[in-house]
């Protein structure tokens, strides 16, 4: 790809895994929403990239060559690919959370991976810089489904994770945006924890999604979306409050139905902000972002859609027509999460 362009199906030579390194066989790789900030909307030095590269930040597959000196992986494992390549040394990066490093300068690329400036998924093969960034598959997970879940699942799982203390049986959860990564944050929420959910978005199908991935209420995000969300809560507000958009509605939304001393967490990046203030919101409302999640993670995540608590509604879409499936993201006719398998 390049900035502020279509993506191009090319012919690139097979990579060959160096010391260290891990060649994967592409089984799966989700086509995500910020694959299409990256062509539409970013505009050259605005990231520390250079194009071209290939998209796909989102893999799963088979390992097919490995280099001199792994020995965590063989020929033939399934495997997941963690998404965010950092340094591999840093405190952060020890502990996993490699979407939080603090040494960016050290990485194979910075505040990236692949898809993220170096070559991604969306070919037959992938260089993968070193096999701690991999995760074996559980045995009745296939990679076509485990591709999602490494960023569309693993994105909303880092978010809800950190809120699970504020999730208790008494409590309301709102998730803004039922798609690709709304559709998984929802059945999160209902497979880890005990609270009543709320799904909100302005599309009547994504709403009949929510109901059938087990929302207890759905609303339809308009003028009135607040006051109904305050009206299912006894006038409280929700005590968590997912936004799967990040556009400036939803975050004002998320911000005026909290509950005193919940969660609000802008997951999506449209591009929205809000002002803040003392009063812009009620009393010890904590407002943050996030980004990703750590590898541990992501392991954990694994399990429970091995053990079939989690489900990823797909399109798939063969190589060939990846440019068509960012077509159809763009469009908004993709139900779920696109997944194209090589």
């Amino acid at each position: 790809m390049d900035w502020k362009s279509e993506p191009e199906l090319v012919v690139v030579p097979k990579p060959t895994p160096g010391p260290g390194q891990v060649v994967v066989k592409v089984g799966g790789a989700g086509a995500c929403h910020s694959d299409l900030h990256l062509m539409h909307d970013f505009e050259p030095g605005m990231m520390p990239w250079t194009t071209p590269f290939t998209l796909g930040h989102e893999n799963a597959g088979w390992v097919d060559s490995v280099g001199e000196g792994v020995d965590t992986v063989a020929e033939g494992d399934a495997v997941a690919v963690y998404g965010p390549w950092g340094c591999g040394r840093c405190e952060r990066c020890r502990a996993g959370a490699e979407n939080y490093c603090e040494n960016p300068a050290a990485a194979p690329v910075i505040s990236g991976g692949g898809g993220l400036g170096l070559d991604g998924g969306m070919a037959e093969y992938l260089l993968v810089p070193a096999d701690r960034l991999l995760v074996k598959l559980p045995e009745s997970l296939a990679p076509a489904t485990a591709a999602a879940l490494t960023d569309a699942g693993l994105t909303p799982y880092h978010a809800i994770r950190r809120s699970w203390p504020k999730m208790t049986p008494t409590s309301t959860v709102v998730v803004i945006g039922v798609g690709g990564l709304g559709h998984l944050g929802l059945q999160l929420v209902k497979a880890t924890t005990s609270t009543r959910v709320i799904a909100v978005d302005n599309r009547r199908e994504a709403l009949d999604l929510a109901t059938e991935m087990g929302a207890d209420e759905v609303v339809v995000s308009d003028d009135t979306a607040v006051d109904a969300i305050r009206d299912l809560t006894g006038g409280r507000g929700a005590d968590v409050l997912l936004d799967f958009v990040g556009a400036e509605a939803t975050i004002e939304l998320a911000r005026a139905a909290a509950r005193p001393l919940g969660d609000v967490t802008i997951v999506g990046i449209a591009g929205g902000s809000v002002p803040l203030s003392f009063f812009s919101q009620p009393y010890e409302v904590s407002i943050q972002t996030t980004y990703w999640g750590s590898r541990p993670e992501l392991t954990e995540l694994l399990e429970l859609a091995a053990r079939g608590l989690v489900h990823v509604e797909s399109t798939t879409y063969s190589l060939d027509d990846a440019a068509q499936a960012y077509r159809d993201l763009a469009a908004g006719k993709v139900r779920g999460r696109a997944v194209v398998v090589p």
